[in-house]
């Protein structure tokens, strides 16, 4: 078990301010309880920042056939949908939510070619909202199978994020189960697919990154 990359300055922040708020206790007074509770409180919240910024080894088994989870999460949506940003047309969408106490990588579905990338700013509605897809602080990546099919990925800011993160750009080859990107504390992860893509998961399935098909083509 590693740190995440993006978790660093978090955690340098969580520390100062957690180490001035056990100063400040034992400055302004000699309660032992006091001083203890202070503790525990710091000892706490560092340990929640650490957790949520954990990057787990994945082992990924590639498929050329299948689409991979994007995000750790639970599926929230499967529905036919008109997607208006860049098929401007009907597709199957899969919605995967993130509560702050999953892993926050996420990671390409399939390998293939990144021929559309957008970053969106927006609101911070909860992640489950129905505007949260349109309305919330966003990216969207279309990545290219080889086959020519396309698929559609949008990360979307929860009401607690305020940074996604991407480490992709368009025109770059991605590979199945390589990160792409990261959101800080909750968040949610959209797939919109080809109608003739066979859904393999259910709502409320819990899904892993880079391990749990959600779909084949």
């Amino acid at each position: 078990m590693t740190i995440h990359r993006e978790g660093y300055p978090s955690l340098l922040i969580t520390t100062l301010a957690l180490a001035a708020l056990i100063g400040a206790a034992h400055y302004f007074t000699e309660n032992v309880w006091i001083h203890n509770i202070a503790i525990g409180i710091g000892l706490f919240f560092f340990l929640v920042v650490l957790q949520f910024f954990r990057n787990p080894t994945v082992v990924i088994e590639k498929n050329e056939n299948q689409i991979l989870a994007p995000a750790d999460g639970k599926v929230v949506v499967i529905e036919e949908v008109e997607e208006p940003e860049y098929f401007k047309g009907k597709r199957k969408q899969v919605s995967i939510f993130m509560s702050p106490i999953n892993v926050h990588v996420n990671r390409n579905p399939i390998t293939g070619k990144v021929k559309f990338f957008k970053y969106h700013p927006g609101l911070y509605l909860v992640a489950w909202h129905p505007k949260a897809s349109t309305d919330n602080e966003r990216t969207t990546v279309v990545l290219q199978h080889r086959s020519g099919k396309e698929l559609l990925m949008r990360q979307i800011a929860g009401a607690l994020a305020r940074r996604i993160c991407w480490y992709v750009k368009e025109e770059q080859i991605v590979e199945q189960g390589q990160e792409f990107g990261f959101i800080k504390f909750g968040s949610r992860v959209d797939l919109f697919l080809p109608l003739d893509a066979k859904i393999e998961v259910d709502l409320q399935q819990v899904t892993k990154a880079g391990k749990t098909v959600i779909a084949t083509w």
